[in-house]
């Protein structure tokens, strides 16, 4: 169990690394200034989905069959989480561009493809 929290740990840390930096590069290079800090956004979705899948992880070894529930629950409270600590930052302004509506899209959508995968193959080992 610890092992395969690890390594799910080091795969969302290469995502960060992979996803962050290049994104930061383009904003940076077409000096495109977001409402909200691009970092904390990567940083919420890096300790979200560690908290997600460690908490599938311990479900799944008590009570494997409710795993599936305490994923989709915790998901939609991680959603919940967003909202409340960005609302101020993000949902404040009336109209987001484009840019800034991607900034928060492709995080979300790597780090969210990422939960899925790791958790279909543990609850499939189950």
């Amino acid at each position: 169990m610890i092992k395969r929290i690890l390594f799910f740990l080091a795969a969302v840390l290469i995502i960060f690394a992979v996803s962050y930096f290049p994104h930061n590069y383009v904003l940076t290079s077409k000096e495109i200034q977001l409402s909200f800090s691009l970092f904390a956004v990567y940083l919420f979705h890096v300790i979200g989905a560690t908290i997600v899948y460690v908490i599938v992880e311990f479900i799944a070894d008590k009570i494997p069959n409710q795993a599936g529930y305490a994923y989709l629950a915790s998901v939609f409270l991680k959603i919940g989480f967003f909202v409340l600590v960005f609302q101020a930052s993000v949902f404040a302004n009336g109209q987001l561009t484009k840019p800034e509506r991607f900034s928060l899209v492709i995080p979300l959508f790597l780090f969210l493809i990422l939960e899925a995968i790791a958790i279909s193959k543990l609850l499939n080992s189950k």
